[in-house]
């Protein structure tokens, strides 16, 4: 999955690089883990930082882990796209959590059924992608299967075999579902601007209607409650949505000014005058 992603570098897993050396102990730490891929390295496949379940598509997810699988020489399994739908997210969010501090970076954003899910690159992360997810993903796969719906509505119900009978009512429910997909994108996209300093829970919070794993889904909506409140008034995210109120806060707040770089809106309260204690008269 890192590797389909650009995280991490194929040519060491096959041999054809050596990892960096450990540090000793109190030299810098290095900026990146040794199995990352290197600044300005070629990754294995370049993306806008989205990937798709869709099979045929030149971003399929799946493929692109069959792939990668073929080269460090594992076998591939037939249920791999199923694994990738249903148990994937859980795994990485288990080995991507620490204590209180829960920060996957593989999000998949799906359909109601689950049957299209686009897969999002928390570190490519820009306010373009969730529009480049809509134009260069969602619209398109609707496209093809409103024309397909159109195909077999066409034929009649009675020149329909079982087997496109079957493809016809698969396709409408699907056809409704990327409208839906589509409408909640289009809704969370012009105020969702991400910042990697807000970290990954917060980032991702807008978002909760669109993953399909109910805990995460749970951590998610009650994070945007508290964005909501007022509580996380500190992250570029709540400026994005509620800028009156955080500039408001910054005028008595330095260190959320500072945080916002709106020092200039800060207010210093007077002064208090302090009250001198008078002397007891001495006997």
């Amino acid at each position: 999955m890192g590797v389909s992603f650009g995280r991490f570098d194929l040519q060491i897993a096959i041999g054809e690089r050596q990892p960096a050396q450990e540090p000793d102990p109190f030299e810098k730490v290095p900026a990146m883990s040794p199995g990352m891929l290197p600044d300005g390295a070629t990754p294995f496949h370049a993306h806008a930082g989205i990937l798709v379940d869709d099979p045929g598509h030149g971003h399929d997810l799946v493929r692109l882990v069959e792939d990668v699988l073929v080269l460090v020489k594992v076998p591939v399994q037939e249920d791999l796209r199923r694994w990738l739908q249903k148990d994937f997210f859980t795994f990485h969010l288990q080995r991507y959590s620490k204590s209180r501090r829960k920060a996957p970076i593989y999000w998949p954003l799906a359909t109601a059924s689950g049957s299209y899910t686009l897969w999002l690159y928390y570190p490519s992360l820009t306010r373009q992608t969730l529009y480049t997810a809509i134009n260069d993903f969602v619209e398109p796969k609707l496209a093809q299967v409103v024309g397909d719906v159109a195909a077999l509505r066409n034929k009649g119900s009675s020149a329909r075999s079982r087997d496109e009978e079957k493809r016809f009512e698969a396709a409408e429910v699907l056809e409704l579902e990327l409208i839906e997909l589509r409408d909640q994108l289009l809704k969370i996209a012009p105020g969702w601007h991400p910042n990697h300093d807000d970290g990954v829970q917060i980032t991702a919070a807008p978002l909760w209607p669109l993953f399909r794993h109910k805990p995460w889904q749970k951590i998610l909506k009650e994070t945007l409650a508290k964005l909501e409140k007022g509580d996380y008034d500190w992250a570029h995210l709540a400026m994005s949505y509620w800028p009156d109120r955080v500039r408001t806060k910054c005028q008595t707040d330095k260190s959320l000014a500072i945080a916002h770089g709106l020092e200039a809106l800060y207010v210093e309260p007077p002064a208090k005058i302090k009250k001198t204690r008078a002397k007891k008269e001495q006997a």
